[in-house]
């Protein structure tokens, strides 16, 4: 089955264009969950951050920025949350890289963070098994 990122890319699959430049495109989130939700998307095929090459990482951060600046800038926002789950195991739903861009506004009662149930781990244990030796 063909990712229904590609089929935006190809011109198969309608969406609303906020941006769009060679290597990216951002679109209107159509799941109605939040005012502004926009998805920024690689136009090349990589499935997360994970596998996404330098140069297509350093395209969609620019886009990213660009987006976020101009939603603050001329559209009224004060901020911006970003969200990008990769791979499977952080609930990752589209297996095409992208992150979602939530323009905020100060009291829109907005709960963007998810609620975590507690480390299970010492944080210096985690350290000692993440930090890059």
């Amino acid at each position: 089955m063909e990712c229904i990122f590609c089929k935006m890319v190809k011109g198969e699959k309608p969406y609303l264009r906020v941006y769009e430049d060679e290597y990216t495109i951002v679109f209107m989130d159509r799941m109605k969950d939040v005012d502004g939700h926009m998805v920024a998307m690689t136009k090349k095929h990589v499935e997360n951050i994970l596998d996404c090459d330098e140069e297509t990482l350093n395209h969609l951060m620019h886009t990213v920025k660009k987006v976020s600046n101009h939603c603050v800038d001329d559209c009224g926002y004060e901020g911006i949350n970003l969200i990008s789950t990769n791979g499977r195991s952080a609930d990752q739903c589209v297996p095409h890289f992208h992150i979602h861009i939530i323009p905020r506004r100060t009291n829109d009662n907005i709960e963007a963070w998810p609620e975590f149930g507690g480390a299970k781990c010492e944080t210096e244990e985690i350290f000692e098994k993440v930090r890059f030796k």
